[in-house]
């Protein structure tokens, strides 16, 4: 017994060491990455103890620590409270369908974009058409809400006004959810596109390009060099992406959501996902466990549902899985 005790104490010695000697032997890197790693610790990692607020019926008490030890428990009843509530389903169809179709189109459009700049020969116009396209992703979705406001606006947007033209009634989009659908799927598009198109460009960018240069010499036409050479090129970087879009496809942007169809209640029916439920929850409860419990249950299901898809992927074409 004393023999394999001192064994793996030496065992465990030698590890130690092995891991100082290459810290040592990489010590420039791990200083350049320290900034990083406090930055993901200080407001990643150590916020992490909040989730057992979810667990508690949150009151206020003086500070966030006295608040939180003087709290009640209450197990899962913040979550069965999102699950009871009568806009159960109606909340989890919102966000799950409108993920599904966001998901799909962009990977859709994007991708169709960026295989058509690749195809432009000036670089000047190329450039110009990424940053037009690029520019609408770095726009706040308090400024996208009023540039669809100028557009649908009840009296004198553009949309109404164009219809008066042309002796048609005006349409009162923010009293009519039939329309929501399609707004928001367009807005969120347009806002988006740019982003996915220059991931999809970058890497097109990045292809040998003798593939192509053979595929000519053997008489091959433009839709078939893309057909054969750069969509399965780029079926790694769309399974990527795909993988990480799945993981939020239980969480919804808020902005979109709430701040574009500017918080009409003759929209909920179309515009009330997870995400504008806990707001207006803690917004009118003020029931911060509610609202800890909701974001809790989202980022549980992204990551559930990222670990079930790189699987499929996995057991589909291993070489293709994300890890």
């Amino acid at each position: 017994m004393e023999i394999s005790s001192v064994k793996n104490k030496n065992k465990h010695e030698g590890k130690i060491k092995k891991k100082w000697h290459r810290f040592l032997k990489n010590k420039e890197l791990f200083i350049l990455s320290a900034p990083g790693i406090i930055w993901f610790a200080i407001f990643s990692y150590l916020p992490m103890f909040a989730i057992f607020v979810a667990f508690k019926r949150f009151r206020l008490h003086g500070n966030f620590f006295e608040s939180f030890m003087k709290s009640e428990w209450v197990g899962l009843d913040n979550f069965n409270f999102l699950f009871k509530s009568g806009d159960a389903s109606l909340i989890i169809r919102n966000t799950v369908g409108y993920n599904v179709i966001f998901i799909l189109m962009g990977i859709i459009i994007p991708l169709a974009m960026a295989l058509m700049l690749n195809e432009i020969f000036s670089k000047q116009l190329s450039k110009l058409y990424q940053s037009v396209l690029f520019i609408p992703y770095f726009l706040s979705m308090v400024v996208v809400s009023y540039i669809v406001f100028a557009f649908l606006d009840p009296t004198g947007g553009y949309v109404n006004s164009l219809l008066k033209t042309i002796g048609l009634k005006p349409i009162q989009f923010y009293m009519e959810p039939k329309y929501w659908p399609f707004i928001l799927t367009l807005v969120s598009i347009w806002k988006t596109m740019g982003y996915n198109m220059i991931i999809y460009l970058a890497a097109i960018c990045g292809f040998d390009k003798s593939y192509y240069e053979a595929a000519m010499l053997d008489g091959a036409s433009k839709w078939q060099q893309i057909r054969h050479i750069t969509l399965p090129m780029l079926r790694p970087v769309i399974v990527i992406l795909l993988i990480l879009a799945v993981g939020g496809i239980f969480r919804s942007d808020f902005g979109l959501f709430y701040q574009v169809p500017k918080d009409s209640g003759a929209l909920i029916s179309v515009t009330q996902t997870v995400d504008t439920y806990i707001y207006r929850g803690l917004a009118t409860m003020g029931d911060i466990g509610l609202s800890a419990a909701g974001g809790l249950l989202q980022s549980v299901v992204g990551f559930i549902l990222v670990l079930i898809t790189n699987g499929i992927v996995k057991k589909i074409d291993k070489g293709q899985s994300l890890f």
